[in-house]
């Protein structure tokens, strides 16, 4: 897959990473922890680090969040783990690796993301599937993940390595979602509702 183009809406802009987002991503790393849980979010002293490395990562396509209104940087998402038809077309494709500063939580930000994305996904690369995950125990993840119109697929045990603070070298359970292309219409309406309810004053 090509570097992706840069994504917009009304409420939030996805830029292709680049070494140069460094401190607004600092900044945005910069927020209270306690709500990152299950997830790995980089510290601000890590910042510049963590760019290098996911850009140097083979099939990973990271992303800045932008909030469109304040053109703050306010948190990171990706596509990765791509998988393609024997012709070398793609199949399916992952959006993961997401998080947001505490104040841009809970607001249109991450639908409008996921909208972007997966519009992108389905009608611009010409995937079948987009899979979504997270830490079988991270009960506020596997809601908010539902709420976008994914399918609970199960609990895959022992899948990959825990992302917890403090998890290093266990692996951990994974509560694994999809979308597939005939769900895409009903979920992209119930999506844009989503970020339209979410969307008033901010």
């Amino acid at each position: 897959m090509r570097q992706p183009p840069i994504l917009q809406n009304a409420i939030v802009r996805l830029e292709p990473l680049r070494p140069d987002h460094a401190p607004g991503l600092a900044a945005a790393a910069a927020g209270p922890r306690e709500s990152y849980g299950w997830t790995t979010v980089p510290t601000p002293g890590t910042i510049e680090a963590t760019i290098a490395e996911e850009l140097a990562r083979p099939a990973f396509w990271p992303f800045v969040q932008f909030d469109a209104a304040t053109a703050r940087i306010v948190g990171h998402t990706s596509y990765l783990t791509p998988r393609a038809w024997p012709d070398g077309r793609l199949l399916a494709i992952e959006i993961g690796s997401t998080w947001l500063h505490p104040d841009a939580q809970g607001t249109a930000i991450n639908s409008a993301a996921k909208l972007l994305l997966l519009d992108h996904a389905f009608d611009v690369l010409g995937v079948e599937r987009v899979d979504l995950k997270t830490d079988a125990r991270n009960a506020r993840s596997r809601a908010g993940i539902a709420a976008i119109g994914a399918t609970f697929e199960g609990v895959l045990r022992g899948w990959q390595p825990s992302a917890a603070p403090g998890e290093e070298g266990r692996v951990r359970d994974t509560a694994m979602f999809s979308i597939v292309r005939a769900d895409w219409p009903s979920a992209r309406a119930g999506l844009r509702q989503r970020v339209a309810d979410k969307s008033g004053p901010r």
